[in-house]
């Protein structure tokens, strides 16, 4: 790709950028969140257009004009978000809009024959026969590699493709990369992860607001000098955690049950507790009833049964203004359905939560001088941008829309706080910047709960990590004295005994 420039109302997205890429490596782009990665290889696929630059496929040059000349010149993508339809099969998915026919009918024999030669072939195991619903989110995304793969795609785009996967599954994904590096395809590998990046990739294209800042060979660079790359200044990788004794218990669940939108079970009698000046952090695989536990304790979903203490009080079935009232905050884990009101100003989705008290109200009128200044000190702290208090919530970019959230959160001093998926979606300088926030949370003697399926994350910021798995606890250790393999193995349904006796 040489020259790509991508203009976006009010964002140059892709200012003269220019890839190389060589056959048959595994090329990482890294950058920060808006670095414009995505949007680049978006124009590969076709699904962008460029406003000007060429691509260029073994040397000739291409227009692509859509995602079908994609395809024809060998391009396949695998992107964060499948692009699968849940009532049908692996086999019917895969072959979804260039079906083998026998006469006029859908040949589904043919169709389950060649997805199982291609799934075998590279070692993408996975049941032809069975209904995407059925199967776990790693299993799903090898359907996706699949699919590429039956459109006979040479070059594979896959857009952070480890963002849903246990340690198991990464692994097992980076197996699949290097046989397909060994049958010649070539591979764009966008991440956040730069571990990730060392280990897999043969080379590694930096970004920085839409422009390339390095161009690296993995095995000459490390994460510091990617990280550099990236920011623009050097970057802690590994928040310090220093050393804070915990104080009395702040909160606590006694035996809770929940159940989720389909009247299931998904919180099966658990219980723990966490204390002043402590991070409980809770590893697991998404959808094994970690969202339902967070809007249970935070009053955004009913309990069936159990008890729920806060500060030595029964808070079970409070609500939320209740519940902030007391002193819980909450970083929910959707920033745009829990977090914030896209279409609020800045000003407004800052004091969400707080919008009766003084000084934002008078019991009866807003405050908006209260409110201009608040916003503008809590930008300033939080390093939101742009610094525009009227910006729009839904017009700030993912990391800043975080930013926002958090620095509202924070800023309500709460004795207790959940604090789900942080970091999702966000860049190294963000990262840092909110695990640097949560552990002054527990320097305040603050209690924090923690939910990520970052185990980096987990691991890096907990005192006590609980492992969830289908609505139970599998086991409780602490980051020093357990692996990332022991965690990986409760987060696929081992109880911590049974990976202990191995």
């Amino acid at each position: 790709m040489v020259g790509i420039v991508k203009r976006f109302p009010g964002v140059l997205a892709n200012d003269h950028v220019t890839l190389k890429v060589k056959k048959g490596d595994i090329h990482a782009i890294v950058g920060e969140n808006g670095a414009g990665k995505s949007t680049l290889m978006n124009q590969l696929y076709g699904l962008y257009h460029p406003d000007a630059g060429d691509i260029f496929i073994n040397g000739k040059k291409v227009k692509i004009r859509g995602p079908r000349d994609a395809i024809r010149e060998g391009i396949g993508m695998v992107h964060q978000h499948f692009m699968l339809v849940d009532t049908l099969t692996v086999a019917e998915n895969v072959v979804l809009g260039s079906e083998p026919t026998k006469g006029l009918n859908f040949d589904l024999k043919k169709a389950r024959n060649e997805v199982k030669e291609l799934s075998e072939k590279y070692g993408l195991l996975v049941d032809v026969d069975a209904k995407i619903e059925d199967i776990p989110v790693g299993m799903q995304q090898r359907v996706e590699i699949i699919k590429t793969l039956y459109r006979g795609a040479n070059i594979i785009i896959l857009d952070e493709p480890t963002a849903v996967l246990t340690p198991q599954e990464v692994e097992e994904l980076f197996e699949i990369m290097r046989k397909l590096k060994a049958d010649g395809k070539t591979i764009l590998f966008i991440s956040h992860k730069l571990h990730e990046v060392m280990e897999i990739s043969d080379r590694i294209t930096v970004m920085r607001l839409g422009k390339v800042t390095g161009e690296l060979e993995t095995s000459k660079t490390n994460p510091k000098e990617i990280a550099r790359h990236m920011v623009g200044r050097d970057v802690v990788l590994r928040v310090e955690k220093e050393p804070h004794k915990a104080k009395d218990i702040i909160f606590e669940i006694r035996d809770l049950r929940v159940r989720d939108n389909r009247n299931l079970e998904a919180v099966k009698g658990i219980s723990f507790a966490v204390r002043k000046g402590e991070i409980v952090g809770i590893a697991g695989v998404a959808g094994n009833g970690q969202t339902e536990l967070v809007e249970a304790i935070t009053g955004l979903r009913k309990v069936e049964s159990g008890q729920i203490i806060f500060n030595g009080e029964d808070v079970t079935g409070a609500t939320v203004k209740e519940l902030r009232q007391f002193g819980m905050a909450h970083i929910p884990e959707d920033r745009l359905k829990h977090g914030l009101i896209k279409e609020f100003e800045a000003y407004y989705n800052v004091i969400l939560g707080q919008h009766y008290n003084r000084p934002f109200s008078n019991g009866t009128f807003l405050n908006h001088k209260a409110m201009f200044e608040y916003t503008k000190a809590l930008m300033e702290e939080f390093d939101v941008r742009p610094r525009i208090i009227e910006h729009l919530g839904g017009n700030f970019s993912g990391g800043n829309q975080q930013k926002l959230v958090v620095g509202r959160e924070i800023k309500m001093n709460p004795k207790f706080i959940v604090v789900a998926q942080p970091t999702r979606g966000l860049d190294v300088g963000a990262i840092e910047f909110i695990h640097k926030q949560i552990l002054r949370l527990r320097a305040q003697d603050v209690g924090v709960l923690l939910i990520s399926m970052e185990l980096e994350e987990i691991f890096s910021l907990s005192d006590r990590i609980l492992v969830m798995y289908e609505g139970e606890i599998m086991g409780e250790v602490k980051p020093e004295e357990t692996t990332i393999e022991e965690v990986g193995l409760m987060m696929t349904g081992h109880r911590l005994e049974e990976v202990r006796r191995g």
